[in-house]
This record gives C-alpha cells, sequence and structure tokens, in this order.
C-alpha cells in the first residue's frame, strides 16, 4: 500500500464555491429554458395577431409587393380588410396583383411603380402616393440578394451590385419609415414590419454584403421599436429561413421551407408578442438552435461549407452553358 500523503483527506480549498457555481448555473439554464418555452406556447400556441387590421389604419403598404412575401403580405393583409398600396418595380406586375386583390377581398388598392435601386428617383414620388392616406401597417419587404454565393472581391459587377444591394436593402427601410411613421405618431398607432433574414443572425460567408445588410435591418427594427413603442408604434423585426419563393429558389413549400402565405400568417401572428421573429414554428426551431444552442463559429462555418458547395454547383452549371 502506498504511503498515505500528509494532504490526503484535507478539504480541497474552493471545493465549496465550486459546488454553488455549479447549482446556480444549472438554475440559470433551467429558468432560462423553462422562459423559453413559456414564451414559445405563448407565441405559437396563444398568438392572435388581433392587433394587425384596419383598426389600426385603413392602409397598409408594402414594398417588393408583386412577388413572394411582400405579395403574401399584401394578400392577408387585404383578408384581413386592409385597403393596400402596392409598390414595386414593374407596373404591368403591378396592376395585376391589384386586380387580383381587387376581386378577391374586395378592398381599395393603389399602386406605385418604383425602382428601389435608384433612390434619387423615387421618394418624393411615393410620399405623393402616399399623401392623405391613414397608413396603419407598412411592410419593409423589397430586397435582393447575391446570384450565387461568391467570395466578396469575386462578385459580379461589384461596385454596381454594392450600390444596388444597400440602396434597396438599408436604403428604403430607412426612407420609407422616414415617410410613414410621423402619420403613425400623430395617431398614436401603427404597425411597422422589416423583412431581415435569418441570414441576419449571424455572418454568412459568401453571402457577406446581403447578410450585413439584414443585419443593419434587424438591429434598426429593434433600436426603432425601443424608441416609439411607448408612443403606440410597434416595430418588429422579421428574420425568415428559407421560404418556397422565386428569390430563394425553391418551388415546392415543405414543413421547413413553407409556401409565402403559410409563411405571413404565421408571422403576423407574433406581431405584438415578439419584437423580433423567425416567423413561423420552424423557423423558430431552427433559429434556436443556430442562434443559441450553436456557438457563432459553428453555424458560420457550417453556412461557409454550404455555400461553397452551391457556388460550385452553379458555376459548373454556368461553365457547361
Amino acid at each position: 500500500m502506498a504511503p498515505e500523503t500528509p494532504l490526503a483527506g484535507l478539504p480541497v480549498p474552493c471545493a465549496g464555491f465550486f459546488w454553488y457555481l455549479g447549482v446556480v448555473a444549472a438554475a440559470w439554464w433551467g429558468v432560462r429554458a423553462a422562459w423559453r418555452l413559456l414564451s414559445g406556447a405563448r407565441v405559437w400556441v396563444l398568438g392572435s395577431g388581433a392587433q394587425v387590421g384596419p383598426r389600426i389604419g385603413r392602409w397598409a403598404v408594402v414594398t417588393g409587393a408583386t412577388d413572394g412575401i411582400g405579395k403574401a403580405y399584401a394578400e392577408e393583409l387585404a383578408r384581413r380588410g386592409m385597403s393596400v398600396v402596392l409598390i414595386s418595380r414593374t407596373q404591368e406586375k403591378l396592376e395585376e396583383v391589384s386586380k387580383h386583390i381587387k376581386e378577391k377581398f374586395k378592398v381599395e388598392t393603389k399602386v406605385i411603380a418604383a425602382d428601389f435601386g435608384k433612390p434619387a428617383e423615387i421618394y418624393d414620388r411615393i410620399a405623393e402616393g402616399l399623401k392623405g392616406l391613414e397608413i396603419g401597417v407598412l411592410v419593409n419587404n423589397v430586397g435582393i440578394s447575391y446570384e450565387y454565393p461568391e467570395y466578396f472581391l469575386d462578385i459580379p459587377d461589384l461596385d454596381n451590385t454594392l450600390d444596388k444591394m444597400i440602396s434597396i436593402n438599408i436604403t428604403s427601410v430607412c426612407k420609407m419609415t422616414r415617410l410613414v411613421l410621423p402619420g403613425m405618431l400623430e395617431r398614436s398607432k401603427g404597425v411597422i414590419l422589416n423583412i431581415s433574414s435569418a441570414s441576419g443572425m449571424y455572418p454568412v460567408p459568401l453571402l457577406t454584403v446581403y447578410s450585413a445588410t439584414k443585419a443593419f435591418v434587424d438591429f434598426f427594427s429593434r433600436g426603432l421599436h425601443a424608441e416609439y413603442k411607448s408612443k403606440g408604434v410597434t416595430v418588429q423585426s422579421v428574420l425568415p429561413f428559407y421560404v418556397a419563393t422565386k428569390m430563394s429558389k425553391i418551388r415546392k413549400p415543405t414543413w421547413d421551407k413553407p409556401s409565402p402565405e403559410t409563411y405571413v400568417r404565421s408571422a403576423l401572428n407574433t406581431v405584438g408578442l415578439q419584437t423580433q421573429t423567425n416567423g413561423c414554428l420552424p423557423h423558430a426551431i431552427m433559429g434556436w438552435v443556430t442562434g443559441s444552442l450553436l456557438p457563432s463559429f459553428i453555424s458560420t462555418k457550417m453556412t461557409m461549407n454550404m455555400n461553397k458547395g452551391f457556388r460550385a454547383r452553379f458555376l459548373k452549371r454556368a461553365k457547361k452553358n
């Protein structure tokens, strides 16, 4: 038998401290998990979106309103009884969507053709088109992404792409808010929905500029909500993962890649319950995993590898053609 050392049997210094620290940490994580569970039930089980409708203002304004999520917002708000101002680039598509909404939902519509990639030309005209309207909801949806994932310096037509993406994804949100917010403050009621992206939750390599613009939208929205919530205006940041739209190039909806209509109905039910939302339960689960459970460097590495694969496949197809 080995001889007993002089320190054998003596208490380990600070052992009690570390035991209490472990108990506190476990309790903290337990409380945090319970809070998330209760918050999730409040949003996804009890959420009703009752505040989004004509009682906060007769008109809704939707940018990027002729396709995808923007069109779905326009239709859902019309279904709830709101008249809708549709703003997008192409006059013909605007008139087509306007006619469809009028016939299906029996509400008044108005169209404004505007190319948000050319900001110097449009905002005075948009302001004139919105003059006198009681606007209850603004949906800042218009946005563009890359044609395919690419390294920053290799983005085709880089300087023009940067100017256009910043104008459409960032400037439009600020300028449209500037036009609509004063009227909401006069009436002490209104909702501004800024469509960000899950790509704005953490850096997304090979979509770096797009990701950064969507992070701006998210931060802008949360800061604005803090400034104006006491004055009756709700500002929400909406951060979807993949939705089956032309922009995402996903044609068939699935449980985790819903149709725009399904996604928007769910997202509107979170207004007033979440300042920052992933919009639907599957996306909320993905947001919790990638945003809370996984360390940020792992999320970044995963998206880097995924986008390198997308890039390789796109370039291979382009080379064949």
